[in-house]
């Protein structure tokens, strides 16, 4: 199949961007980044928008750098950005190693991190990055520029708090302190596949325990979210098999997925148990590569 027809519009600075945004978004104006959502829906006509407001031309958006305490991302940073660390420490190296599962090699070279977030699917790894690192999202309108903690973003299956005018301009990761050991694990069923369940952890290790511990789980409820229970279960206490396993099961008992049926929902949190504990024996196996060079 091919797209419904559209009107292309092509703004050179951010102000233009979200000039058209404001007075087409009411027709079903949509932003075109990346387009590795989009554009598939389109062609299927699953998505038929009257206007596309491509933003790939805009002067800025494609910024990648450190700004004060934060890793600043624009909105037309690409997934490969990341197949190197784009910073030194520990989150140079996570977000390195998250990049290598998304999708598909094509994909990652064409898709956007912001539109991963925009777009806000329950098995996307940056959206679960987002959450589990606090990142703020800056989104811009006529109104002025408004900072979003990630804590209040995302409401629900492919649901955030944007307005329909508003651009997805910025994602800004805060910096962890060196020595923050950080895991990643996913599960799907074939590599490129959307994930099943995913967790990420991050924590340090001060006089024996741990500490500042932030436990997230995606793919297995409407968006992905940080369990506390889970960190309350690491904080204080030293890395060990038995400390992990009650993190793990701390995770299971709090989630609630999205399945209907009584067994789907089982396997999912059980599915939720077992990337916790992999990410947690992750970040414990990876405590010498968190200490500042970029790997």
């Amino acid at each position: 199949m091919k797209p419904a027809k559209f009107v292309h519009h092509t703004p050179s600075t951010i102000a233009q961007a979200i000039a058209l945004l404001a007075e087409l978004a009411p027709q079903d104006g949509r932003i075109l980044a990346g387009g590795q959502s989009l554009v598939p829906a389109m062609a299927l006509r699953l998505a038929q928008p009257a206007h596309l407001i491509d933003i790939n031309g805009v002067a800025g958006l494609d910024r990648l750098a450190v700004d004060g305490n934060a890793l600043s991302i624009g909105a037309c940073v690409r997934h490969a950005a990341f197949q190197r660390p784009p910073v030194q420490g520990p989150l140079g190296a996570l977000l390195a190693t998250v990049v290598r599962h998304i999708a598909h090699y094509p994909i990652r070279t064409r898709g956007t991190f912001c539109g991963s977030l925009a777009n806000a699917d329950p098995a996307s790894e940056w959206c679960l990055v987002a959450e589990t690192l606090d990142a703020e999202l800056v989104a811009g309108s006529t109104r002025g520029m408004r900072h979003i903690p990630a804590r209040d973003y995302f409401q629900g299956v492919m649901s955030t708090a944007l307005e329909a005018d508003e651009l997805l301009a910025e994602v800004r990761l805060p910096l962890p302190a060196l020595g923050t050991r950080t895991g990643f694990y996913e599960f799907n069923r074939r590599a490129g596949d959307f994930a099943l369940a995913m967790a990420l952890v991050l924590y340090r290790v001060e006089g024996g325990v741990i500490v500042d511990a932030h436990v997230g789980v995606g793919g297995v409820e409407a968006h992905p979210r940080r369990i506390s229970a889970a960190e309350k279960a690491l904080n204080g206490r030293a890395e060990s098999a038995e400390t992990f396993a009650a993190a793990a099961d701390a995770v299971a008992d709090a989630v609630l997925p999205i399945e209907e049926q009584p067994e789907a929902a089982a396997y999912k949190r059980g599915l939720a148990a077992t990337v916790t504990r992999r990410a947690l024996e992750s970040a414990a196996q990876n405590r010498h590569e968190n200490t500042g060079a970029v790997q």
